[in-house]
């Protein structure tokens, strides 16, 4: 299965189907002998809480599915459709190559892992001890768990950053699912830009970003008096301008930046924000003015001469461009990390920025 056919079918379980948190089970409909079965297959489940829980939800139209962590990646895999009809919702059982195992055991079956979130692509599987997701891009991952929302949910990834409004967690490890086709793998994972609650887009997509002259870890000037719980609140409470940092920004929000203040900048700013009240912070004494030099970023012009590549390592030198161009994908710390207007990936040290 491909990636992004992968993150397809998790998004749309979140988007389109009831779900619960209920151990071992990989999609089942909570419906007739499914409700005893999982009341009584784990010891988790026989927990009197939990108990009430699935069967506060059986034999609902629609159904509710049941999962877990493991088995929401395991469900899919093994072709889970959401057919109410079948016993375990369309799955299979070890299908299509995917064995039963757990967490832990998935986690040391994947390829590339690493505890650098600055590599981590969509696709890949997020671990913590006991526990893991799938990073679907955009700073965000989908996981079952019976914390926050006791379902399947989309979460921010807090190695990347905080998402306003969003419940996130921090994980240990990513590594590439040995059954997934990454055709994603070039796509790189730009913070936790995207609004709450959507999916990041991956491969060849448009990028509007350009339209935003800051980006995720920019320490800026905020000169509002008002910040938002959210990137299209209606009103939010007063705040003091000073420095902050960008730690989200929402593309085609109403306030589309997310600043946390800084120490000793004289800001209490902790919210979303005007773009009309973000500026480049002044690097001389006494803000005369002179503002910081564009930094490279999803959305900068750049000057280029010079090969294009067909990937993000280096690999397949194609043909010579030069002149100005826009950067649609960035993936610091590549050979070739920057991709310039869909044309391909070319490397930052040869790119002067420009705007």
């Amino acid at each position: 299965m491909k990636a992004s056919e992968f993150i397809k079918k998790l998004q749309n379980i979140v988007d389109n189907y009831k779900t619960l948190y209920v151990m071992g089970c990989f999609g089942a409909p909570l419906t007739g002998a499914n409700v005893s079965r999982y009341c009584t297959n784990h010891s988790y489940n026989k927990q009197a809480a939990r108990t009430a829980m699935i069967k506060a939800a059986a034999n609902q139209n629609p159904p509710v599915f049941g999962f877990d962590c493991v088995c929401l990646i395991k469900g899919v895999l093994w072709g889970w459709s959401g057919d109410a009809s079948k016993t375990y919702g369309g799955a299979g059982y070890a299908v299509n190559g995917v064995p039963d195992i757990g967490a832990d055991s998935m986690i040391q079956v994947c390829k590339d892992v690493s505890t650098d979130f600055g590599k981590i692509v969509p696709g890949e599987a997020v671990w913590l001890s006991g526990h893991i997701g799938v990073y679907i891009g955009g700073g965000k991952v989908i996981e079952c768990t019976p914390a926050f929302k006791n379902c399947v949910q989309v979460t921010a990834c807090l190695n990347i950053g905080a998402i306003s409004g969003m419940n996130g967690r921090r994980w240990t490890k990513h590594g590439k699912l040995p059954y997934i086709t990454y055709d994603t793998a070039e796509t790189p994972q730009q913070g936790a830009q995207s609004g709450a609650g959507q999916a990041g887009t991956s491969g060849g997509s448009s990028d509007t970003s350009g339209a935003l002259a800051f980006a995720v870890g920019d320490v800026v000037r905020f000169t509002g008096s008002k910040h938002y719980t959210s990137a299209n609140a209606a009103s939010g409470p007063a705040c003091k301008p000073g420095t902050a940092k960008v730690t989200a920004v929402s593309k085609g929000a109403k306030h589309p930046y997310h600043l946390i203040k800084q120490s000793g900048g004289g800001s209490t700013v902790y919210g979303w924000v005007d773009a009309a009240d973000v500026q480049a912070v002044s690097t001389t004494p006494g803000g005369s003015g002179t503002t910081t030099a564009p930094k490279m970023r999803v959305g900068a012009r750049v000057k280029y001469s010079g090969p294009l590549y067909r990937d993000s390592n280096g690999n397949g030198q194609g043909k010579t461009v030069n002149g100005t161009y826009t950067v649609k994908y960035y993936y610091p710390g590549r050979k070739c990390g920057v991709h310039i207007d869909g044309l391909g990936w070319v490397p930052e040290s040869a790119c002067s920025v420009v705007g």
